[in-house]
């Protein structure tokens, strides 16, 4: 059983008059916050205020990057040649840290987001040009990807630190995957059965498939997403649960 975990969630992701998610209580409840950087979701003024809340929260501050697609919020996988796609990093992450630097607080990690995430997962090709992405700009950034990946492993043997991550909201595969949000089951609302499940996570190291078989799975980080309608609850439960079973929620990386 570990006895501290990281908390994280995906914020910034408004846009102009059209509003996503809570980030104001769900920076009250997290340690760290994955936050957009324009191309699946926010606009400046708003990323930066998600990055002021999270200075005066003290959180833990990550650029959340993803391929150019803010049409299909950033769940459309493109075939984009690699020299584009590290470029792509490289400009989302300076566009934070400009930001960030504003607010008064640092850009400390990487997250993929969406399509971008799950593709890097398993395509060599693709993590690579995000691995490079990240080292052009500042090889210090820690890189957070789906526990068990292959990304985690090449990032690590080209000298990157790794954080690997588990979804709260999201059912599994018995192989370790999450399932496609196009299958039903894929996205979990029950907050309670939420909290239940990343207890089990922590205590057992693993969770239940889908199609019902414990599968391992070894975290550093949980994340609520932060579109989901129910995350604010979520977040609370399951930081609730976990703090009484005796488990110390605190960011992976100091802010």
């Amino acid at each position: 059983m570990i006895k501290t975990i990281d908390l994280n969630s995906d914020l910034g992701e408004s846009f102009g008059q059209w509003r996503m998610g809570n980030d104001e209580e769900i920076l009250g409840i997290v340690s760290s916050a994955n936050v957009a950087c324009g191309f699946h979701a926010g606009d400046p003024a708003g990323i930066l205020q998600t990055l002021k809340s999270a200075q005066k929260n003290n959180v833990a501050i990550g650029a959340h990057v993803s391929y150019p697609d803010l049409v299909g919020f950033g769940r459309r996988k493109m075939d984009i040649a690699s020299h584009e796609l590290t470029a792509d990093v490289i400009y989302q992450i300076g566009a934070l840290q400009g930001l960030a630097t504003a607010a008064g607080i640092r850009v400390s990690y990487v997250k993929p987001h969406g399509a971008l995430y799950n593709t890097i997962a398993n395509d060599k090709y693709q993590a690579l040009a995000v691995i490079d992405g990240i080292l052009a700009i500042d090889p210090n950034l820690m890189l957070v990807g789906l526990a068990g990946s292959n990304m985690l492993k090449l990032a690590q043997e080209r000298g990157l630190k790794t954080i690997a991550e588990a979804f709260a909201d999201r059912a599994y595969t018995s192989q370790g995957e999450l399932v496609s949000r196009r299958e039903a089951g894929a996205v979990l609302h029950d907050a309670d059965l939420v909290a239940q499940r990343m207890l089990q996570l922590v205590t057992e190291g693993g969770l239940e498939s889908i199609d019902g078989k414990f599968t391992p799975i070894q975290a550093d980080s949980i994340c609520v997403h932060g579109d989901n309608p129910a995350a604010v609850a979520m977040a609370k439960q399951v930081k609730t649960v976990l703090q009484q079973a005796g488990m110390t929620i605190r960011a992976f990386i100091h802010p």
